[in-house]
């Protein structure tokens, strides 16, 4: 009979027993991480058209901003529709701060991220007691009137017309503008590597427990002393810092700030992402950005049938998987891992 109170036995089922059941254990993870982001290092080796990886630059830069509404809407359950108003606030800081302060752009494009989240902190007052469409009222609201400001000081945002010729990026004396994109690939795939780090550390701490406790179950968090008014101040600026540095960024690429960034195209297609990509995964809406991105270029050619073709495209994963791509590809991963384990 084997002695279930001995030190050994019970050191030996302590380290059996998962901490997290249905968790991927946090090796298996980053070997993942790392082969997948590798992976994409090599791209530029593949394609060597420069139209390709402007693609690919923009696949990651929509991958940020996705995976990091992703931490608010889907872990933190807060239906954030502002969120786009800080990949907004991003470009239009990092674009006066370059272009009219004449501050350095590395410095500038972090900064950008500081004052998205510091943006993320005052929308996050008026809503720390709302609850389901109120939020959304308000955080919409929050967007329209970023934009109008925006308008309304034309002076110096440009308005309508926006501003142009916003300094880009550099790396010492290296010619990025001659380079075929290369340099703004890996810079982009820098930004989505630590924002995406960022990410998966804060939902896997402590804190990305508690706010998935509000989530599922607020009473139940409340009384065990979660706070609702600081775990929800500190999803939505979490969820706003690399959203900002990728609207820097966008500008600091494209050398220009429009208006449309407030728009409800982009918002939309964003959405989209983190819908199609599977909320509470961080990795799905990443992969979601890589497949619309890429197919929206691939039907380029059927003009107004591509939103049509997409939208069906949307709803027949959604409609087959639930749970988006990310429920797609662990269900034929477990199908693949089932068949090789399957005794002869």
């Amino acid at each position: 009979m084997t002695d279930t109170t001995s030190p050994i036995t019970q050191i030996r089922t302590a380290a059996a027993t998962p901490i997290a059941p249905g968790r991927t254990p946090w090796k298996h993870e980053a070997i993942g991480f790392v082969l997948g982001f590798a992976v994409l290092a090599l791209l530029p080796l593949v394609f060597g058209d420069t139209y390709a990886r402007h693609i690919l630059i923009m696949a990651f830069i929509y991958a940020i901003v996705a995976s990091n509404w992703d931490l608010s809407l889907g872990y933190g359950g807060v239906f954030n529709f502002g969120h786009l108003a800080l990949f907004g606030i991003g470009v239009y800081a990092y674009s006066l701060l370059t272009k009219l302060a004449g501050l350095d752009p590395w410095i500038a494009l972090f900064a950008s991220g500081i004052i998205a989240t510091l943006a993320a902190i005052v929308v996050t007052i008026p809503i720390l007691r709302l609850k389901g469409i109120y939020i959304i009222l308000v955080t919409f609201g929050f967007a329209q009137l970023v934009m109008q400001v925006i308008l309304s000081q034309s002076d110096i945002t440009g308005g309508t017309q926006g501003i142009v010729r916003i300094p880009g990026l550099y790396w010492f004396d290296h010619n990025m503008v001659r380079d075929a994109k290369f340099a703004y690939f890996y810079i982009a795939l820098a930004l989505l590597v630590a924002s995406t780090l960022f990410l998966r550390v804060f939902v896997r701490s402590r804190a990305g427990a508690s706010i998935v406790a509000l989530r599922d179950n607020e009473e139940y968090a409340v009384s065990r002393g979660v706070s609702i008014v600081h775990q929800r101040m500190l999803t939505l600026a979490a969820s706003a810092f690399f959203t900002g540095i990728a609207g820097a960024f966008y500008a600091a690429y494209q050398r220009n700030a429009s208006i449309d960034v407030f728009g409800m195209s982009l918002a939309t297609i964003i959405l989209s992402m983190v819908l199609l990509g599977g909320t509470s995964t961080i990795y799905g809406a990443i992969v979601a950005s890589f497949v619309l991105t890429v197919f929206a270029e691939w039907m380029a050619d059927f003009g107004a049938w591509r939103p049509m073709i997409t939208a069906v495209l949307i709803i027949g994963v959604m409609l087959a998987y639930p749970s988006g791509l990310a429920g797609m590809i662990k269900a034929a991963w477990g199908a693949v891992a089932g068949r090789i384990n399957r005794p002869a």
